[in-house]
């Protein structure tokens, strides 16, 4: 294998697929990245035998073949150099790297070895703006589950209707739930449910966030298959398992009704709940949220017996009943973090029912936070 290619093209390349190899101790190819120079074009594949990354690079090959070498030390070796012509070839069971006065040779593996990223059927067929999708993935995917006791919990529900998705993360204590019209539809996607692992979703983030617009261009493909999700941005793509399983049906837990509601700037009440939660007990992590009948406010309050007690007032519209409840601070500031818009409406019905947060002028998304119980 001899191939070439500016500093510049390898660097983002391998910044899109190095993040998925890690330390492996068990199977050490893992670590590697896998250089294929075959056919006109030079492609960089990285695998954790869950998910696997892919990116096209441009570059000329002189003579095909394929190789692999540790992931990070040629990312960071890569990464150091001056933003010129970079030379790879193979000597023996190593890769030679060259450009401009650097010069090194990096142990590797034969690609015999190095696990083969499965293929998905490209029929069923959801394309979507890039740019929204992410956004998307930042207001939903932060509610999942973070550990594996329920795996489906650990995964980001994807349902399809005639004409949107709609995306829904729980961890049972929080919801968050957004509806995406402007998608494309092909193939019977048409009410099938998927549940994505978040783990994938946040490689999906990474990768719509650090590719620049005129290489991946604006438009995202999601291909899904019977077990596996593929995902193809530009030149770049990203092959997942599904999880498999069923979801909880959620929307029993959605209020229909509502007696208060309260219309706020985020930044206001991200202010006052942080400086409550630094009064809030240690392991309840409790703000309490009183909304008081005819008053242009709502409080935001905390005491423990510890750290003392805080009180802090924050300009609202506030329709509705005299309503009260206490909420697990962290859970708010995610999804006041997250939101995306200026302002929000806060509903709830009472102090032992889910708490909606929903942006001012957008129905197309909503957070819920499951009260704690006094």
């Amino acid at each position: 294998m001899r191939i070439s290619g500016l500093q510049e093209n390898l660097r983002i390349g391998l910044g899109l697929v190095s993040h998925v190899a890690g330390k492996n101790v068990n199977l050490p190819i893992l670590n590697n990245v896998m250089i294929e120079a075959r056919g006109g074009k030079i492609k960089l594949t990285t695998t954790n035998l869950e998910i696997g990354v892919s990116s096209v690079v441009r570059g000329k090959i002189e003579d095909e073949g394929v190789f692999t070498v540790d992931a990070k030390i040629l990312t960071d070796y890569i990464n150091l150099l001056p933003n010129q012509r970079v030379d790879l070839s193979l000597e023996g069971a190593r890769l030679v790297v060259a450009c401009d006065d650097y010069k090194t040779k990096i142990n590797g593996q034969s690609a015999e070895d190095f696990p083969l990223v499965p293929s998905v059927e490209r029929t069923n067929t959801c394309t979507i703006k890039a740019e929204e999708f992410k956004k998307a993935l930042g207001q939903v995917s932060f509610a999942a589950a973070a550990g594996e006791t329920r795996l489906e919990l650990s995964g980001v529900l994807f349902s399809f209707t005639d004409k949107e998705l709609v995306l829904a993360a729980t961890d049972s204590y929080r919801l968050a739930e957004k509806h995406l019209k402007n998608v494309v539809l092909a193939g019977g996607l048409a009410n099938k449910k998927f549940i994505v692992p978040v783990k994938t979703l946040q490689e999906v983030a990474r990768i719509l966030g650090s590719t620049k617009d005129s290489e991946g261009g604006d438009e995202l493909e999601i291909f899904f298959g019977e077990n596996q999700i593929l995902f193809i941005y530009g030149s770049t793509e990203l092959v997942s398992r599904l999880i498999e399983g069923s979801y909880p049906d959620y929307q029993q837990i959605i209020p229909a009704v509502n007696k208060t509601k309260a219309v706020v700037r985020v930044e206001e009440l991200q202010r006052a709940v942080k400086a409550s939660a630094l009064f809030s007990k240690t392991g309840i992590n409790d703000v309490s949220m009183d909304f008081p009948k005819n008053k242009n406010k709502m409080i935001v309050s905390s005491a423990s017996g510890q750290a003392g007690e805080n009180l802090a007032e924050v300009g609202a519209k506030i329709s509705g009943e005299d309503n009260f409840a206490v909420l697990n601070y962290r859970y708010l500031l995610d999804g006041l973090t997250n939101i995306g818009e200026p302002s929000i409406v806060v509903s709830m019905v009472d102090g032992n029912t889910p708490c909606i947060v929903k942006p001012e002028l957008d129905d197309s998304y909503l957070y819920i936070i499951m009260p704690i119980k006094q």
